[in-house]
């Protein structure tokens, strides 16, 4: 696998699916376990995600949290900011934090003070 990766015939995604695959197999291989390989057998016909897959989908997944988050950070700011250009007390922004973003009354007041000018 090494040689045909160095003669770039099969790429990053392949080399790591294939490890990943050699490794699952040789963990069934070596166990032993009657259990294990009877679930093996009922599982044959399952659609493994590979190592890459994985990797993908899970970068993906953190990638979509981080972008709410800074949406959500950003909604804040704004929010707050646009309180306070309609002269709106502190303790009105945290209100309405409290309300649109669902946080707690200490975690608004936090936000508020953040991002009051």
């Amino acid at each position: 696998m090494m040689k045909l990766y160095e003669k770039n015939e099969l790429t990053s995604e392949e080399l790591i699916d294939l490890i990943g695959y050699v490794n699952t197999i040789i963990t069934h291989i070596t166990d032993g376990n009657k259990s294990e390989e009877r679930l093996v057998n009922v599982m044959g016909g399952t659609i493994i995600e590979s190592e890459s897959e994985r990797l993908v989908r899970v970068g993906k997944e953190e990638g979509i949290s981080e972008g709410i988050s800074i949406g959500e950070e950003k909604g804040i700011r704004s929010l707050v900011e646009s309180c306070q250009e309609f002269n709106l007390s502190i303790s009105d922004a945290v209100k309405k934090l409290v309300s649109k973003f669902d946080l707690t009354e200490s975690e608004s007041l936090a936000k508020a003070n953040k991002y009051w000018k």
